[in-house]
């Protein structure tokens, strides 16, 4: 049993390299400070909704870009204009139409012109505004040519996809009036599901603490208890409780460096098949954490002891307990019932149920010894974090912690090691999400506050696990209130994380002057238990 809790904290510890740390809400505006900008070709790039009606009723709704070019666009469908579309001729729109257009949104191919030729000639035809397929899937940021100042376009111009184009081609040949309208509505300052992300990653880290600093208790209590009786047994008895993994400095270096190839792997061969590979480690994963996190559960009650504490040898794997056996097929079931329907709509439930036991269990088995584990681990962790969300883009032209976290080239959502929920108030939909890493990396450092403060006998008030707690509510609050500032950009949470709570442990341990003891010995110093039982006797 005790190699098998061996092989269970390794595969732990892979699972902790595979970490992605980010948040991100999905932004609808880029800032573009490198597309050039002249007199009348300075606007922001915007995401732009184009709704497609046949006959009066919405068939359709494209999601296209808008040009550097142009007027804003309205905010609100209700105040849109909708209009009819046509293909016009020639369908390149590098010369004047040929065909009546005036009144109507018109619409042409990429190529053999500038982006501003094409919208001059359908606005001096009369056009209300213009849609220009591309003749790629990517959506292209349309800006004006280097001999192309003081422009003034009036109508609205929008990109859409090829496939967008081809589809919106189909509906027009078969119907016969089509109209659209071109908007971009705005995001809400904060989604209410920022807020159950916020309080899903708190109660995580709490409830982890906790079990953490109770199982850390029990084992000490056992071990006191050993040793008053002066068990000769007490090394093996004690080595078969050890089932954690303590992290040191060389490891958490390490970590940081192959969690840095793994992420490069993702991102050079995100495909289909990778993805599937990520999920069935993830629901292997996802099965044992919830495993352990039931049997756990179900096994303080008193009426479950009896199957918790009597247990049956299977082969191969040696003892297991017969509540164990029990609960075993049901998380086995959840985690392929996931697996399998991890597209429907309802999956991120799933996900995040999965998700949530597995860092529970990650941080039960992986602890930091001590602050300069912790401080080494984070401060890695932190560079690792800024350098792969904003500095990769000056090497791979894209953000490489973004990119693997929306699954881009894998025709996926996003890699599964994410806690996500639906944005419920966006027009825009989509899902925010948190990167485990976000959980795990700050909780190492909360759970070894809790730890410490019970084994040094602290009250609530007077130890660190409550400020440590309030400094990771404040840095992950933090994060969302740039979030909400950038308008859904990606971001690197441990940048605002890391300061809070380790700068808050740090500096609460030098004003208690506790800050070298926690620093090299991680707990207090505790007398052994025959020198305690010598002085009762004296």
């Amino acid at each position: 049993m005790g190699s098998c809790k061996t092989l269970y904290s390794c595969f732990y510890g892979f699972l902790f390299l595979l970490w992605i740390s980010v948040v991100f809400a999905g932004d609808i505006v880029h800032n573009d400070d490198v597309a050039p900008k002249s007199p009348g070709c300075g606007n922001s790039f915007v995401l732009v909704k184009v709704p497609v009606w046949v006959d009066g009723k919405q068939v359709k709704e494209c999601v296209g870009i808008g040009a550097r070019f142009g007027p804003t666009l309205e905010t609100t469908e209700r105040n849109s204009n909708q209009a009819v579309i046509q293909m016009i001729d020639p369908s390149d729109g590098c010369a004047a139409p040929l065909n009546q257009v005036a009144g109507d949104i018109a619409m042409v191919y990429r190529g053999n012109c500038s982006f501003v030729t094409k919208a001059q000639f359908a606005e001096d035809a009369g056009a209300s505004g213009i849609i220009i397929i591309n003749n790629q899937r990517e959506l292209f940021k349309m800006t004006c040519g280097s001999n192309e100042t003081n422009v003034n376009v009036t109508i609205p111009v929008v990109m859409l996809p090829v496939h967008a184009g081809q589809i919106l081609l189909e509906i027009m040949q078969n119907s016969t009036q089509v109209s659209v309208q071109m908007y971009s509505p705005q995001r809400p300052m904060v989604d209410i599901a920022e807020v159950f992300l916020w309080l899903m990653a708190v109660g995580t880290i709490l409830g982890a603490s906790y079990w953490s600093a109770w199982s850390t208790r029990e084992a000490a209590e056992e071990q006191e208890k050993l040793l008053k009786n002066g068990s000769i047994e007490f090394i093996t008895t004690a080595h078969s409780f050890n089932s954690t993994l303590d992290i040191t400095v060389t490891t958490a270096i390490l970590f940081v460096v192959i969690a840095s190839c793994f992420l490069l792997m993702l991102y050079k061969w995100m495909s289909n098949w990778f993805i599937d590979i990520l999920v069935a480690v993830f629901a292997i994963g996802g099965f044992e954490g919830l495993h352990t996190c039931l049997v756990t559960l179900l096994s303080r009650f008193r009426c479950l002891e009896p199957v918790a504490d009597s247990s049956i040898k299977v082969p191969y794997i040696g003892g297991i307990s017969y509540l164990s056996l029990a609960v075993s097929p049901l998380c086995l079931a959840f985690a392929v019932l996931w697996a399998v329907c991890r597209h429907s709509y309802l999956a991120w439930i799933g996900q995040d149920i999965l998700g949530i036991a597995l860092i529970l269990t990650v941080l039960q088995i992986i602890r930091v010894p001590n602050l300069k584990v912790g401080t080494v681990l984070l401060s890695c962790a932190l560079l690792y974090d800024i350098f792969w969300v904003f500095f990769s883009s000056w090497l791979f032209h894209k953000s490489v912690m973004i990119t693997v976290a929306q699954g881009v080239g894998s025709g996926e959502d996003g890699i599964p090691m994410l806690l996500k929920l639906p944005r419920l108030h966006d027009p825009w939909g989509g899902y925010s999400i948190i990167g485990f890493g976000d959980i795990i990396l700050p909780g190492l450092l909360v759970a070894f506050s809790l730890r410490y403060d019970w084994l040094s006998q602290n009250t609530l008030r007077n130890g660190y696990f409550i400020w440590a707690m309030i400094a990771y509510g404040l840095g992950l609050l933090v994060t969302y209130m740039v979030l909400t500032l950038t308008d859904g950009k990606g971001q690197p949470a441990l940048l605002y994380i890391v300061p809070f709570t380790l700068g808050t442990m740090i500096g609460l341990a030098k004003k208690k002057g506790e800050l070298r003891w926690m620093w090299t010995q991680g707990e207090p110093d505790r007398c052994c238990p025959h020198i305690r039982l010598q002085q009762e006797e004296q």
